[in-house]
Parts: structure tokens; C-alpha cells; sequence
């Protein structure tokens, strides 16, 4: 948490339920950050993202736009 916020970020990770000390959780923001985290996670089922199988990073972005072109139509 001190590395993130040395960052100027700010930490939205869950309490463990056995952590003597709780540190407060932006729910908001969580859900935010879970929206963003599943996106990746559905990019990464495709083999040529996951594999980042492009040679230039133009390329591979246009495979990830494509990626997720995909995903927005289904």
C-alpha cells in the first residue's frame, strides 16, 4: 500500500476477513477497478493478445481494438 501511494495512486485492494487491522475500502472504485480487470480478462481469451504474437505495438493494438470490437458485438 506505502509503494502504490508513493505512486500518487490509491490502493483498492479487499481486507482479508482475518486482518486484525481493516483499512477502509472505496466500494465505488472497486467496482470500477473489477469492471476494468474483467476486460482484460476477456482480451486475454484471445490466443494473438495473450501471446502478444504482433511484432510492432501498432499491430498489436490494432489486434486488441479488434479484440475488443469483438467482444463489444456478442
Amino acid at each position: 500500500r506505502h509503494v502504490i501511494a508513493a505512486k500518487g495512486a490509491r490502493a483498492v485492494i479487499p481486507n482479508n476477513p482475518s486482518r486484525a487491522i481493516k483499512y477502509p475500502l472505496d466500494k465505488n472504485l472497486y467496482a470500477q477497478r473489477h469492471l476494468v480487470e474483467c476486460c482484460f480478462s476477456k482480451l486475454k481469451q484471445f490466443r494473438r493478445v495473450a501471446t502478444r504474437f504482433e511484432k510492432t505495438a501498432q499491430n498489436y493494438r490494432a489486434v486488441i481494438t479488434i479484440a475488443a470490437i469483438v467482444l463489444w458485438m456478442r
